[in-house]
């Protein structure tokens, strides 16, 4: 397998999201890839706005920021509909990502379980390599 030339990871504002950019931005960084930050707005963040289509959130550029990474190489992309249908379009134009990164809450409807329903769903129906982090995987 070739490293990774456009990595897309979804992010959401939570910590297992932040943990998923914080290990897309250290295997950007060994590798040279683009990292394209995607956040997905479902139909009730409309009512809510949460995040500009425009400037990436300041916790994210801190995030980049401390992971030694240059936040003006980070793209950011808002996009509609849901989390699990956004990702996996960023796989075509005009990201293009080989790989899909995910955070993992595992908070669904079976405890215990380490996958979350975006990113099993993100696993099952990718065609390009899917991490999906777990909330530990840094610490």
């Amino acid at each position: 397998m070739t490293s990774p030339l456009k990595i897309a990871v979804g992010y959401d504002g939570s910590s297992e999201s932040e943990m998923a950019i914080r290990w897309a931005l250290y295997i950007a960084i060994a590798t040279n890839a683009q990292v394209t930050v995607v956040h997905a707005t479902g139909l009730l963040e409309h009512a809510h706005v949460r995040f500009s289509p425009d400037v990436a959130p300041d916790a994210l550029l801190a995030i980049a920021r401390g992971c030694g990474f240059d936040a003006d190489h980070l793209r950011w992309v808002v996009n509609d509909g849901d989390a699990c249908s956004v990702l996996l379009r960023a796989q075509g134009p005009p990201i293009g990502a080989d790989m899909l990164v995910v955070g993992s809450r595992g908070h669904g409807k079976r405890p215990g379980i380490l996958l979350g329903s975006t990113s099993l769903e993100v696993a099952e129906h990718a065609t390009v390599p899917v991490v999906v982090v777990p909330p530990t995987s840094l610490d």
